[in-house]
């Protein structure tokens, strides 16, 4: 009986430590392309593809980074994707907090059949709506701008049902006690629901900027002078030219255009499971 019972402990510790292993593996295939992308980056542009192949050059060519910016205006297009992602963020996450809010807590005549309506816009993918997005831009002038590539998908059904699942979630009391102590539609929101919706914004913003930083379809369509309005996905194409591709500096390019999405997922990362939770995408 005793040795059972001292076999117990020894084999959940068997069983932990070939998770482990697993979770490892299963982290390094993740992580591999990463690896592979810096490495690469890293490279002479001549030991790409040598062969056998290597993971490392011969030498470290961090001069590969600076290129990057003397190859194409590469500085403009991080400038650009920068003033695209924060500003489609910020208009995205005071529209869905706000329509999320009036879909889940205020009372209007026809609120339920408006939200499905809404909610059912999500199932159009972005191709079918590309060519009307494109003549509307045109229409308005807005063809060339930053309002053409910030404006139409700042306007999300995905953001009012993650800010309307939230807010479905916090108790009406204290809504009510805000109402007693005086406080209308507009200060309930502002003080107590916007503060509390914290989480879900930070896992939004996170979803929404990401989506503008790696947008290529729209901007391709909208934006005509690239060297002036182009974004990351546009200008990563000015290093396939007619003198061939320069895969160093996409690689290096690509490590730079990496940094500020990375930069935000730790800046919020203590905010995000708690938001995936409380917003709905946890499977409740």
């Amino acid at each position: 009986m005793s040795n059972a019972i001292a076999a117990h402990p020894a084999a959940r510790r068997a069983r932990r430590a070939i998770g482990y292993v697993l979770l490892c593996l299963v982290a390094l295939a993740f992580i591999s392309p990463l690896i592979f992308m810096v490495a690469t980056s890293l490279k002479p542009a001549n030991e790409i593809f040598s062969t056998p192949p290597t993971l490392l050059g011969s030498t470290i060519e961090w001069s590969n980074y600076a290129e990057v910016f003397a190859y194409a205006p590469f500085g403009r297009y991080l400038v650009n994707g920068l003033i695209v992602a924060v500003a489609g963020t910020i208009i995205t996450l005071a529209v869905s907090a706000l329509s999320g809010y009036a879909f889940s807590r205020l009372q209007w005549r026809g609120r339920g059949a408006t939200f499905t309506v809404f909610l059912a816009t999500m199932m159009l993918p972005q191709e079918v709506i590309i060519v009307p997005g494109f003549v509307l831009m045109r229409a308005l002038g807005w063809v060339d701008s930053y309002a053409a590539l910030i404006v139409p998908w700042a306007f999300t059904a995905l953001g009012a049902f993650l800010l309307r699942q939230f807010f479905r979630s916090v108790p009406q009391e204290l809504e009510d006690a805000a109402r007693i102590d005086g406080a209308g539609t507009v200060g309930t929101f502002w003080r107590i629901m916007f503060p509390l919706a914290r989480p879900t914004l930070a896992v939004l913003a996170v979803f929404t900027f990401i989506a503008y930083w790696n947008s290529f379809l729209w901007p391709l369509i909208v934006v005509n002078d690239v060297a002036r309005l182009g974004t990351i996905p546009l200008g990563l194409q000015q290093f396939f030219g007619q003198q061939g591709t320069q895969w160093h500096l996409i690689m290096a390019a690509s490590v730079i255009s990496m940094l500020p999405t990375t930069i935000l997922l730790i800046a919020l990362q203590r905010h995000l499971v708690r938001g995936i939770v409380t917003s709905g995408l946890g499977g409740r």
